[in-house]
């Protein structure tokens, strides 16, 4: 028989379903919460930003586990779109945030915490995971696939310990605080502010490599991309997941850098 999930309260424990929603460019942070759901509480549903229906899902939950990936020690455009388009519906909510990020990102959970809660949202809780980074054409963030398996087996220890200090009355609060504001507005956001306040243009996709497989049109979270001529063109609406990226067959699709210097989705790492 199933463990009946458990919702932390300030007062004692309160029975709950639990819903799981993410925004996850090539799978760190969709993998981390499904980690972290098959843990503590192995019945919950979980559903990208991205479905059809996730609205509908939101609304008929109120407890959320939030996941997705620090850009600049900022959230993804998209993601704050998102957010704000629903400002309806986080009114009640109650929300625990993960953060998955490549390096130190300081209040990584608290830019999403400080976003909902003036929407009505009380907040539970934060948790901070380094995992493998998804910026495939900066040879400085690059690590040995070792390192990154080593990376995601931290984290998954990690949520083991975080999902522990939860049913114990204890859930972690990275990211969410002062200090941690200040760490992640000097570490990193007053530097690049505006590489995370608007949409960018800046994708580059070689069209001598490109061979019309289409499959960065499909996989596409801002329908930024599109065939023509049998050769795949880029607008100027990227919300930086370096998605498309990391699946081209041909490394035809730039972003940061010059070349793709190596591919990677979370399966590689797992």
């Amino acid at each position: 028989m199933k463990k009946e999930p458990w919702c932390l309260q300030d007062f004692g424990y309160e029975r709950f379903g639990t819903l799981g929603i993410y925004f996850s460019g090539t799978g760190n942070s969709r993998y981390a919460l499904e980690m972290f759901m098959r843990k503590y509480d192995d019945t919950a549903q979980i559903y990208s930003i991205e479905d059809a229906d996730i609205t509908d899902y939101i609304q008929d939950n109120k407890d959320i586990v939030f996941s997705y990936p620090v850009q600049y020690s900022n959230i993804p455009k998209i993601l704050k779109d998102f957010v704000d388009r629903h400002q309806h519906l986080w009114q009640g909510k109650r929300v625990f945030i993960i953060a998955t990020m490549g390096l130190f990102s300081g209040d990584g959970a608290g830019i999403l915490a400080r976003r909902i809660r003036k929407y009505g949202a009380r907040i539970t809780g934060g948790l901070h995971l380094k995992m493998p980074d998804s910026i495939a054409d900066e040879k400085a963030l690059k690590r040995p696939i070792e390192k990154n398996r080593l990376l995601v087996k931290a984290a998954e220890k990690k949520i083991h310990n975080a999902v522990r200090d939860m049913k114990n009355g204890k859930p972690p609060q990275e990211g969410i605080g002062l200090l941690y504001h200040i760490a992640g507005l000097f570490g990193q956001r007053l530097y690049f502010y505006n590489k995370t306040k608007q949409y960018t243009d800046k994708v580059k996709i070689d069209t001598g490599k490109c061979v019309g497989c289409g499959r960065c049109v499909g996989l596409c979270p801002m329908k930024n991309l599109n065939m023509e001529n049998n050769v795949a063109r880029a607008e100027d609406r990227c919300t930086m997941c370096y998605r498309c990226i990391n699946i081209c067959p041909k490394q035809a699709i730039t972003l940061l850098g010059q070349n793709v210097i190596e591919q990677g989705t979370i399966e590689k790492y797992l």
